[in-house]
């Protein structure tokens, strides 16, 4: 009841989107603004999407971001382009010299065309939204401009939209069968080693196993952070996994309201919520709005967050799939209560490290480079599915709370936080070091 009472809230979310947009449609939207909106439905159709996990829509993220920058290099004289910067993307289509061109134009016609290569397969809701969208903001784009300036505007940001999603193609996250989960898989044995953890049928092997492996942006490669390893598997009641394991144990048996609100308000399951790349765009869209961020400096922040959030699933995914670790509820359950049940479900793929965590000092990174330390902020992602905004003094605040969620929530042990923060940082940090202003 729960599960189909939240997946009614996100289609009334998705279809309002589009319809709230018409009923400003006859004014012609500033770019950054139509640039949220656009942003907006892609975040309600990441939840309407089967196909979409954290690591396949933090993806999506990384072309659409970059799809949207590049998009605007070519009418800013303080942008520089990432081709030539981010591996196979060796030149993108350049805008005719001295021609006049309109900004709100290319982004609703790059996006229209980016938001069905990369959610082409999304569900009837969705296809209608984007439908909608798509002839609104297009209506509300070209409103006043002169026939010639739509013509040509349209035409180059479909020649970028085109041009990334084909650069895309071969980076090995395009496909995605059966959600994600192998048909077949020969998993590692031993009692250290990931099970599954629910009885679901499709979910008897873990999600995208080679993930790793995929082509990263600005990170070197999927091993280019690499973490230093859970602590040594071991069932003696003084070693520090046991430790590890009877502190999530006790912590979820003796949750205090506040941290199961923690673990709920980041809990960002896949087909419930926007996921957690979705959550960390959902707070830059906010702090955008709240901040005024001229459109320049708005696309250089959604590019390098796709990047990072993108390279942070890579990195991640390649050392959950070293270790292939299994998770709390399966160790606490063997060695100190059967009874015993997390707050949160189990995620269906291997526990070290922690995917929140990884992302979440990804963003921490790129974030705080952007605004700067102690950028106090409320985050009200939450908000339309009934929890309470959440304040934070600073980006990294924030992505520790997102990490410490996970063990309050009994799906990690801490290590796996510890260290995925510390992963995703570093990777950042190569998303922080691209040149994108001249």
């Amino acid at each position: 009841m729960i599960i189909r009472r939240i997946a009614v809230l996100g289609t009334v979310a998705l279809l309002w989107c589009v319809a709230s947009f018409g009923a400003i449609a006859s004014s012609r939207p500033e770019p950054g603004a139509m640039l949220r909106d656009w942003y907006f439905l892609m975040n309600e159709l990441v939840r309407h999407t089967p196909t979409y996990s954290p690591p396949v829509a933090s993806r999506s993220f990384a072309y659409l971001g970059v799809t949207v920058f590049e998009s605007a290099v070519g009418g800013s004289d303080k942008l520089e382009s990432l081709a030539g910067q981010l591996p196979g993307l060796t030149s993108v289509p350049a805008r005719e010299a001295g021609a006049r061109y309109d900004e709100a134009v290319i982004i609703s016609a790059a996006l229209s065309d980016a938001i069905v290569y990369y959610f082409g397969n999304t569900g009837p809701t969705g296809q209608r939204s984007i439908k909608n969208a798509k002839a609104k903001w297009h209506a509300a784009a070209i409103e006043g401009v002169p026939a010639d300036v739509v013509t040509r505007s349209e035409a180059y940001g479909k020649a970028v939209a085109d041009a990334i999603y084909k650069w895309s193609l071969d980076d090995g996250g395009a496909e995605v069968q059966n959600m994600g989960f192998p048909f077949e898989l020969d998993l590692p044995k031993g009692e250290d080693k990931w099970v599954p953890t629910n009885v679901i049928r499709q979910q008897q092997y873990p999600l995208l196993p080679d993930w790793g492996s995929n082509r990263t942006f600005a990170s070197p490669s999927g091993a280019a952070c690499a973490t230093p390893g859970n602590p040594t598997y071991s069932t003696e009641a003084d070693s520090q996994f046991h430790k590890e394991a009877v502190e999530v144990y006790e912590t979820v048996k003796a949750a205090t309201p506040e941290q199961a609100e923690i673990a709920r308000f980041w809990s960002d399951d896949p087909m419930l919520s926007m996921t957690p790349p979705g959550h960390w765009v959902s707070i830059a869209l906010q702090v955008a709005e709240e901040t005024n961020l001229p459109l320049d400096e708005n696309v250089d922040l959604l590019a390098r967050m796709g990047i990072a959030m993108s390279d942070a699933f890579v990195g991640c995914w390649h050392e959950k799939y070293v270790y292939n670790l299994l998770r709390p509820v399966t160790y606490i359950k063997r060695e100190i209560d059967p009874k015993w049940e997390p707050i949160l479900n189990t995620p269906p793929f291997p526990e070290y490290p922690s995917g929140h965590s990884v992302v979440s000092g990804a963003m921490d990174a790129v974030l705080t480079a952007f605004f700067g330390d102690n950028f106090a902020f409320e985050d009200k992602t939450g908000s339309p599915d009934g929890r309470n905004p959440r304040f934070f003094t600073s980006f990294s605040a924030a992505a520790e709370e997102a990490g410490i969620s996970r063990l309050y929530g009994g799906i990690h042990f801490r290590a796996a936080i510890v260290d995925g923060l510390a992963q995703g940082r570093c990777i950042g940090a190569y998303a922080v070091a691209l040149k994108t202003r001249k």
